[in-house]
């Protein structure tokens, strides 16, 4: 499989060609405080008011977000258009995606379409490609950010672009966690805001970070994109909990399935969910 094979329309225009090899990393100071505010908040807050109910909050909260948010709404539907749907269900669960606490949408959009565009590229930075230990690969990708000397050109279709919720969910998209820090507050004390917001926030930008590392340095290869600088691998072992993101050797050669777990016995939650959307005639997956 040819890495020239999958284009994606948002990235890198004739007149202005990207170089995926050359920048440098940016220590990101909001990024530091917005993890060390959440991660206290989780250690600390977490450890005195840790209760059944507290702990069932974040395993529900966490399951709601990765699946419904991350990885049905952010990944497969918002960034890679792979379903349709109406647009108050994308909004809902690109709203479910803001709420894991990586980015707003927008910006989740840029950071992976650079990204993809970097590692299907002859060369690229170790920033992309994960090769530096991981302790550094985890500062790099939870603390900083990337500054190419010459970044790919982005261009972001106007039904998205200029969607006013979704410009909304990107200016705001700490605070989006308020709402439900003061829902919480009132159904179960703080136990359930450090449960169900800083510990959930700390454990998904945790799993994020650390399946990323796992699914381009080492695990299964069923395919290989020809000329790309960095390949995925499948995780198997973390399929449940990562709602079938870490069938990422599958993802890297078929970018646009809104299935990932492509062979028998790949277990792959959300898309166990999208079909049951579709039965529901919530969404539509194309043929």
């Amino acid at each position: 499989m040819d890495s020239r094979s999958y284009r994606n329309p948002r990235v890198d225009f004739p007149e202005q060609p990207g170089d995926a090899m050359h920048g440098q990393v940016r220590f990101e100071p909001g990024k530091a405080l917005w993890m060390g505010l959440m991660t206290t908040g989780a250690v600390v807050g977490g450890a005195l008011t840790m209760t059944t109910g507290a702990v069932a909050v974040f395993l529900i909260t966490t399951a709601v977000t990765l699946c419904l948010g991350h990885s049905l709404g952010m990944h497969r539907r918002f960034i890679h258009r792979s379903y349709r749907c109406p647009r108050w269900l994308e909004h809902t669960f690109v709203h479910f995606g803001t709420l894991v606490g990586l980015a707003g949408p927008l910006t989740m959009l840029k950071v992976h379409d650079t990204r993809d565009w970097a590692q299907r590229q002859i060369a690229c930075h170790d920033f992309f490609a994960h090769r530096q230990p991981w302790y550094r690969d985890l500062y790099w990708q939870v603390f900083c950010r990337i500054e190419l000397d010459r970044p790919p050109c982005i261009r972001i279709e106007p039904e998205i672009a200029d969607d006013p919720v979704i410009r909304r969910m990107e200016t705001t998209w700490m605070a989006q966690q308020l709402p439900w820090a003061l829902l919480f507050f009132t159904l179960g004390g703080w136990g359930w805001v450090f449960w169900g917001i800083c510990t959930r926030v700390v454990v998904c930008v945790l799993r994020h970070w650390a399946v990323g590392y796992a699914a381009h340095n080492r695990g299964q290869q069923t395919w290989h994109v020809k000329g790309a600088a960095v390949q995925g691998y499948n995780v198997p072992w973390c399929a449940l909990i990562t709602m079938g993101e870490s069938w990422h050797n599958n993802h890297h050669a078929h970018p646009s399935s809104p299935r990932l777990g492509l062979q028998p016995g790949q277990w792959d939650p959300g898309w166990w969910v999208l079909r049951a959307l579709q039965r529901a005639r919530l969404v539509e997956i194309p043929p």
